[in-house]
């Protein structure tokens, strides 16, 4: 099992709050409301230790404190016991994800994925960043860089989420098709 491939990640555990156990994490996800709005599934998560090492954790209660999430996780009842679990990363398994609406992906989906544009290969996917408007896909270009490009080496590519350019999204094919504007892929 891959903690990278198997699990995604909807917080992380950044400190202890007070004395019962409690802990504050970074949310991580677009659902934050899954913490709060639990069911028997939702409130078994995977916990993710620095170490590698995967543990179930289950959340017996939840808040929100400004743009962090409380949580009072099963077994963890002492200050000492919350500091444990600083850095460990909460997940969930893909039957646990939410679903999403049309035209929007996970972006672990779109890592991987063959960037297009025509017939000609640009590059793959290497990671999906989030800076203001729309999100951006790093793309590793091959080895002989883009067509026309004189370079020899690999470089990378950024390249908007937005459906005025990528035409078509395959996560089943791991495929991107681009009609970029011109100059996007010079930049």
């Amino acid at each position: 099992m891959n903690p990278a491939e198997d699990f995604f990640a909807i917080a992380k555990i950044v400190r202890a709050r007070g004395f019962k156990g409690e802990v504050i994490a970074d949310v991580l996800t677009d659902f934050p409301e899954r913490f709060t709005q639990r069911d028997d599934a939702g409130d078994q998560l995977f916990g993710i230790w620095p170490t590698g090492e995967v543990k179930p954790v289950e959340i017996e209660n939840a808040w929100f404190q400004k743009n962090r999430v409380v949580l009072k996780l099963a077994g963890c009842d002492t200050e000492e016991a919350a500091e444990s679990h600083r850095g460990v990363v909460l997940a969930v398994t893909r039957e646990q994800l939410s679903e999403l609406p049309a035209d929007t992906w996970y972006h672990a989906d779109l890592v991987g994925c063959d960037v297009l544009s025509g017939n000609v290969r640009i590059g793959s996917v290497e990671r999906v960043e989030n800076y203001g408007a729309a999100p951006l896909l790093v793309v590793k270009t091959g080895e002989a860089g883009l067509p026309g490009d004189a370079k020899t080496s690999s470089r990378e590519v950024m390249i908007p989420l937005t459906l005025s350019i990528c035409k078509e999204i395959d996560v089943e094919r791991k495929q991107i098709t681009i009609d970029p504007p011109e100059g996007l892929l010079e930049l």
